[in-house]
């Protein structure tokens, strides 16, 4: 009774647009909290209680070279990083499958997202082996995009859906930071807020159109933009060497955003359809990725937002940190929460928006259903 009450209260999908239909999400075992970690000024500036993190004891008393400064060890992360994005995609896979609530065999195609691991055959092929998908699955690999990463592999999975009737598309993320994990050293303050910042774990959606009567479809993935800013390379700047991965993020990064935000979100919204009205920016849900407070609080103030509308974004950011790809589908999790109780009377339309090296704009036009 209650699912037909469902139902009949849910929001019908337009025909032959794509749908997320499940989303699942995994964590190493490994639970940092920040008191444990950080004083109390770190804390404050990246507003993260809890992460989750590969790295472990028994992690440095196996690769203890790691903690030796300028040590060449991009080997040995590599081998702890590999696994442990595989094996994280896999668990996330295999909860969004069982709430999906179909068979394994039904998934046509596979989209796999991660800045994290590196080697050939990629992770993709090792994925698709372990969770028993078809020989015949088709699958995208989309490597170091950073943290828009998520909303990019969204971006192809519509499109993959959208073109191929009937296909159902797994769309995995996994990140790890053990890449970038470097030694405390002063001549690198900025590395004790990285430390503080970001988390690993993983992340998974099924995406497809035209929803079966079995399939419970939460999000419509109406229109998707990408767009860089000419000039920015540098201001996310990563740099692969012997000793893993250097980031450097420029302190104008938050500047960049929200001086060239509430263009790009008007041009996402104009492709709302005749349908939705007149959209205001306060009329939607939210799904940002929280790359830190700052951008968070900037965006708030420029499209002058209510304190609500970036909750979701702030909670994830609390609980999870910032796992790069990952993030954006965390924070669709508690949207997703959200809308549910609020039933019909929630917000319809929403914006997903990622940022990234480039600097990359990634957006995504959304509806709740």
């Amino acid at each position: 009774m209650d699912g037909m009450l469902a139902q009949r209260t849910r929001r019908v999908a337009n025909q032959g647009k794509a749908t997320v239909l499940a989303l699942g999400k995994a964590f190493p075992s490994n639970v940092v909290s920040q008191e444990n970690l950080v004083e109390e000024y770190l804390r404050k500036t990246t507003t993260v209680e809890t992460r989750y993190t590969v790295m472990s004891r028994e992690t440095m008393q196996k690769y203890p070279e790691l903690a030796t400064e300028g040590s060449p060890t991009i080997k040995q992360r590599l081998e702890i990083a590999n696994e442990a994005v595989l094996q994280m995609a896999y668990e996330a896979s295999l909860a969004c499958i069982k709430e999906w609530g179909r068979e394994v065999e039904d998934i046509t195609h596979l989209v796999y997202v991660s800045s994290s691991e590196f080697r050939l055959p990629g992770g993709d092929l090792y994925l698709s082996a372990k969770l028993g998908l078809s020989n015949e699955v088709q699958r995208v690999m989309l490597y170091f995009l950073g943290c828009y990463g998520g909303v990019t592999g969204l971006r192809v999975s519509k499109d993959i859906a959208e073109n191929n009737p009937g296909s159902r598309v797994l769309l995995t993320t996994s990140e790890t930071m053990v890449l970038g994990f470097r030694p405390p050293n002063k001549a690198r303050p900025y590395d004790l807020v990285g430390a503080a910042l970001f988390g690993d774990g993983a992340a998974a959606l099924i995406i497809g159109a035209d929803p079966t009567e079995s399939e419970s479809p939460f999000m419509e993935l109406h229109y998707a933009l990408q767009q860089f800013l000419p000039g920015t390379h540098g201001v996310i700047d990563g740099k692969l060497s012997e000793e893993g991965i250097s980031f450097k993020l420029g302190r104008d990064l938050p500047q960049k955003i929200e001086d060239n935000i509430e263009d790009f979100c008007k041009k996402v919204m104009a492709k709302a359809g005749s349908g939705s009205g007149s959209l205001e920016l306060n009329d939607l849900f939210w799904a940002v990725h929280p790359g830190g407070p700052a951008i968070l609080n900037g965006m708030e103030k420029k499209l002058k937002l209510k304190p609500e509308k970036l909750e979701c974004s702030r909670r994830a950011l609390v609980d999870y940190g910032n796992a790069s790809s990952n993030t954006i589908f965390y924070i669709m999790e508690k949207v997703r929460d959200e809308l549910k109780k609020k039933g019909r009377g929630g917000e319809e339309w929403g914006l997903g928006l990622a940022f990234g090296p480039g600097i990359t704009f990634e957006g995504f036009l959304m509806r709740s259903l």
